[in-house]
């Protein structure tokens, strides 16, 4: 009888906590009330997808939160719509490779100028750089630091025969 009681009280527990956190639907508004955010909300925090507003009304921002946390695979915006860059996050940090785009004015596709491995919000690894589509540079970082050089492929690739790119 006493396992239970003990067993009604913590399903009751359970129940009254999640019947009172629930999943909202928020948006957030500029001082001359265009939308500035909108996403899914537990509890004051953000989770799940969120878009945030340039005030012009495109879109600067379109990723994942977990608990208020940057999450995932997240893009960028220039305020004329173009991607500017996309990448991962792993809880709020900069992580894994990410890709930075041109977006001069008159460039018709975006073209990748840069893709950096990143580890902890900071360059960890390796950088390419491309111009005309082109990889025509890699860098090396260590906690930000460049480390390492090459202006060819073919050096790149004998100091480096094991790079996963």
């Amino acid at each position: 009888m006493m396992k239970y009681t003990v067993y009604i009280v913590i399903s009751l527990f359970f129940l009254s906590f999640q019947t009172s956190v629930k999943k909202e639907y928020h948006k957030e508004y500029y001082s001359d009330g265009s939308i500035k955010s909108e996403g899914w909300k537990i509890a004051e925090q953000k989770i799940d997808y969120w878009y945030i507003y340039h005030p012009n009304g495109t879109v600067l921002e379109q990723g994942h939160y977990r608990n208020n946390k940057k999450q995932g695979y997240w893009y960028f915006y220039s305020s004329e719509n173009k991607l500017i860059k996309e990448g991962h996050f792993i809880n709020d940090k900069a992580e894994k490779w990410w890709i930075i785009y041109d977006i001069a004015a008159g460039n018709k596709k975006n073209q990748i100028i840069r893709k950096y491995q990143y580890q902890n919000n900071k360059k960890n690894g390796y950088c390419l750089l491309y111009k005309n589509d082109k990889l025509f540079k890699a860098e090396k970082y260590v906690d930000d630091q460049k480390v390492g050089e090459w202006t060819d492929v073919f050096s790149f690739k004998k100091d480096n025969p094991n790079a996963s790119l």
